[in-house]
């Protein structure tokens, strides 16, 4: 059977996590059992731990806290479908463990490109990004389809409030109008609160997507997408789906380093990349998403206009 992810990492650590990310990409509703089953334990010495594990272990002193900072700030994890975040607990990879986390990747139709070096310095981390081979498109989670339960619930709540409302009215020689009116407008506050702190949710989504896509960097001058993004649009894809309401604006920027011209032409060819893949290997409708560049025009960092935080996409949600 061919090979449906070739896995490029820098280091052996971070090589080894992006195997295990790369097997809950291809098993999307895989929990930690199953990880732990598909990768035991017992060959790769309690590798695999859940971040909740860890900082309880982290209270009665086996792992202290400094580890467990560690962990969080260079992002040694991976959140699964059920929000718990599977962590690897496992510092140093020898060459004998590393060799069997290889092996079992390849049981799973995984193989391992040749890993680079990761960037040595202080505030320096690795990174991995994958690849899909031979036409493999990792399966995509079934949107949620949306229950009108609580509109009928809603429907008959509103009865039920008027007729008591009338009851009361006619007790107390009230109108029933000014006294349905006043409750009408007391849970249309609670509904469009609902609604906000549901917009809040999918909101926080897309701006931790947009942070994860900026950090795959472009190489200097072009615009192709680097596998470690594309792997970030398939997470926007997926939220995407969740929420067919949301329209997008991809905005290119660049830094200043390069002439006004070749920098507006450069953010809009990156933005627009981004968008090509997202509607031709994702499947999102076109009519959501719109690509736009506008070069060095609105720099994040202007103290530094050549700095490399004004090099960034943001997705922005489009309000009608």
């Amino acid at each position: 059977m061919a090979n449906k992810v070739r896995v490029y990492g820098q280091s052996q650590k971070w090589t080894a996590l992006g195997i295990v990310a790369t097997y809950v990409k291809m098993h999307p509703h895989a929990t930690l059992k199953e990880l732990q089953k598909a990768f035991p334990t017992s060959e790769l010495n309690n590798t695999l731990d859940t971040v909740e594990n860890i900082l309880k272990a982290d209270k009665s002193g086996s792992f202290d806290e400094k580890m467990s900072k560690q962990i969080e700030d260079m992002e040694m994890f991976i959140t699964l479908e059920d929000g718990s975040r599977v962590a690897f607990t496992n510092p140093m990879w020898p060459a004998d463990k590393f060799q069997k986390i290889v092996e079992l990747a390849k049981k799973h139709d995984i193989e391992i490109a040749e890993y680079k070096d990761a960037e040595k310095g202080i505030g320096k981390r690795g990174s991995y990004s994958l690849e899909y081979l031979n036409g493999y498109v990792p399966p995509k989670t079934e949107a949620p389809k949306k229950s009108k339960a609580w509109l009928w619930i809603l429907l008959v709540a509103l009865a039920i409030i008027g007729l008591l409302l009338a009851l009361l009215a006619r007790s107390f020689n009230k109108e029933p109008e000014v006294i349905t009116k006043e409750v009408e407008k007391v849970i249309t506050k609670e509904v469009e609160k609902t609604v906000i702190v549901r917009d809040t949710v999918f909101v926080q989504e897309i701006e931790e997507i947009e942070k994860n896509y900026n950090a795959a960097q472009f190489k200097a001058g072009k615009a192709d997408l680097p596998e470690a993004a594309k792997f970030v649009l398939h997470d926007l894809a997926k939220v995407m789906e969740k929420h067919p309401e949301i329209k997008l604006r991809l905005e290119g920027h660049t830094s200043a380093e390069g002439t006004e011209t070749f920098n507006q032409k450069l953010s809009e060819q990156r933005a627009q990349a981004a968008v090509n893949f997202l509607v031709n290997h994702e499947n999102i409708d076109a009519s959501r998403l719109e690509a736009i560049g506008l070069g060095s025009s609105k720099l994040k960092n202007t103290d530094d206009p050549k700095a490399p935080e004004n090099r960034r996409t943001e997705f922005v949600i489009i309000e009608e």
